[in-house]
């Protein structure tokens, strides 16, 4: 179940901020360097940069125009797709902006587990199809790595999505998330015999220390 307002009986467990928690941070980072790296190096086995010396000048410039009108619709795209799925879940109208390094999409209401997991990785999986596929047709030439720089960008971009994705699979089943795009909270279950979940999640002094975390 997704909800608009805190139930009671649930508490503030942690505080995932993947711009201000500078561990949080770099692991992202870190992760999405990676990705980048190993996607590249796949690329050029698959395609070496050897097999381009053929190609005109001008489709070369006009792939290169290709990519980079992509990747400004990628993102956008990428997170119109967090917010399709997070509206489909919640019926709440999400959020989108623009913050430092990353785009964002949030909303201000209380997703589960499964529904949340789905949100994260939905624009990684359908994206990652889309390029897939075009890449089954553009295999070969400059056309293959404009096409796989978009995949690149899709993947290492997805970094925060799958550090998030993977932190939460290890909480408990009944968890909720409300993710406001900057960061997310989440509330976990009180002991059965403590109601006082939603006043307690509140707190703006537990809130900033779970942030620390």
């Amino acid at each position: 179940m997704c909800y608009k307002e805190l139930p009671a009986g649930y508490a503030l467990a942690e505080v995932i901020d993947l711009q201000s928690n500078r561990r949080q941070f770099w692991a992202v980072n870190g992760l999405a360097l990676a990705l980048a790296a190993a996607l590249a190096v796949a690329g050029v086995l698959l395609v070496p940069f050897s097999s381009l010396a053929e190609t005109p000048l001008w489709e070369i410039f006009a792939a290169l125009g290709a990519m980079l009108a992509g990747i400004v619709l990628y993102v956008i795209l990428h997170e119109l797709t967090h917010g399709v799925f997070l509206y489909a879940f919640t019926r709440v109208r999400p959020k989108f902006g623009f913050v430092g390094w990353a785009a964002y999409c949030g909303n201000t209401a209380y997703c589960d587990k499964p529904r949340y997991l789905i949100v994260a990785v939905a624009p990684l999986i359908l994206w990652g199809a889309v390029f897939a596929a075009l890449n089954a047709v553009l295999c070969t030439g400059v056309w293959f790595w404009a096409v796989w720089v978009l995949q690149i960008v899709n993947v290492s971009g997805a970094a925060g999505d799958l550090f998030v994705f993977f932190r939460l699979l290890t909480r408990p089943k009944h968890i909720l998330v409300n993710d406001t795009g900057l960061k997310m909270r989440v509330y976990a279950p009180l002991p059965d015999g403590e109601t006082d979940g939603a006043a307690g999640a509140a707190d703006e002094k537990a809130d900033e220390k779970k942030e620390n975390v």
